[in-house]
């Protein structure tokens, strides 16, 4: 227990030696400690993850998403280290708040990119209908700019081939009515157009006539059809339309699964708006609320530094630092004293030289 306590005083940036001579202090930076601790475990599992979907489908993806997890999170841990124990505790109120202004500035620089991929993580399956139809639309889209491109490009055939159909199914009906008159004729039902006497006359002949003629203009309008729509057929296949198709549910599985970091931070963002553009509120407030959980939660142990009330450790603290600036005067006054008395020697010895050689002159 000891070890545990004495490694989280570590983590809180405390002078070990000092604090454990102050027993209502410990309490206080165990606190501090596990806090910054758990804020780095929770940016290497993020930095680890994130750099999963870096070298996702790439060999030892595992390997280096672990090792730059542990990268990450010990970045993150000595940051927040450092942090906390560089705010004075004996400054007053007003100074405090000022040293803790950057440092709590740079925590929330913190907690929103250690957010990020953990909200990627929480909301994964939403993030992966997203994508799928981010996918579909986009291969739609894909489809749609080649037709367009196609027709631009055979504006002739095309318009020939629809003018062909235009043709073909006007001569269609024109034939189905000639048939039916031509019933009407034959079975001697009175119209405007028949005689009203049954039997196959010469009139009924005539028409049977001409309803041969229009179904051999009919067969030819037909092959020249398909003739033509071969041909655009065949050009389909050579500028490659033929082969882009609708994306599969599977095949938007697949893609959705492997979707890079990128792309699903993306569609992360797109989960607070509707399809139709429209705010989804409370996506966006579920999106928000998680990400400034992980903000404050990064915040935190500069926030419990800044609340907490001047302890004895503190003060032990302050007067520590006195002797060792004291000392460090000190220190600095004998050798300032050591190098004069030395300056003082060269120069008594230098004199005496420069005497004695007058002398021998």
């Amino acid at each position: 227990m000891n070890l545990i306590n004495r490694f989280l005083w570590f983590c809180a940036g405390a002078h070990i030696p000092t604090l454990e001579k102050h027993p209502t202090e410990h309490n206080k930076y165990l606190g501090i400690g596990a806090t910054i601790l758990f804020t780095g475990l929770f940016a290497a599992l993020s930095g680890g993850y994130a750099m999963y979907f870096v070298f996702k489908g790439a060999d030892f993806a595992w390997l280096f998403a672990i090792f730059f997890g542990l990268i990450w999170g010990l970045a993150i841990f000595n940051m927040d280290r450092y942090i906390v124990s560089s705010l004075d505790k004996n400054a007053s109120a007003k100074k405090q708040l000022l040293q803790a202004t950057p440092r709590i500035l740079l925590a929330i620089m913190i907690g929103i990119v250690i957010s990020r991929p953990l909200e990627l993580k929480i909301f994964d399956k939403e993030i992966k209908e997203n994508l799928k139809v981010s996918y579909l639309n986009g291969q739609r889209s894909k489809i749609d700019t080649l037709n367009k491109a196609f027709d631009k490009k055979y504006t002739i055939e095309i318009g020939k081939l629809n003018e062909l159909k235009a043709q073909r199914d006007s001569l269609a009906a024109t034939i189905k009515s000639d048939r039916q008159k031509l019933n009407y004729e034959i079975f001697g039902n009175k119209t405007t157009e028949t005689s009203g006497v049954m039997g196959y006359g010469p009139y009924a002949k005539r028409k049977e006539a001409e309803l041969k003629q229009r179904g051999q203009n009919l067969d030819t309008l037909t092959a020249d059809i398909r003739q033509m729509e071969k041909f655009v057929d065949g050009r389909k296949q050579f500028d490659g339309l033929m082969n882009e198709k609708l994306l599969t549910s599977k095949q938007l599985d697949s893609l959705a699964s492997i979707a890079g970091f990128a792309d699903r931070n993306w569609a992360l963002g797109q989960l607070s708006f509707t399809p139709d553009g429209k705010r989804d509120v409370t996506t966006a407030i579920a999106v928000t609320f998680i990400g400034l959980l992980f903000i404050f939660f990064e915040c935190l142990p500069v926030f419990v530094k800044l609340m907490s009330s001047r302890g004895s450790y503190d003060h032990a603290i302050e007067n520590e630092e006195k002797v060792q600036i004291h000392l460090s005067d000190k220190d600095r006054d004998a050798e300032i004293t050591v190098a004069e008395q030395i300056q003082d020697t060269k120069i008594g010895i230098r004199a005496q030289q420069r005497i004695d050689e007058l002398r021998n002159k």
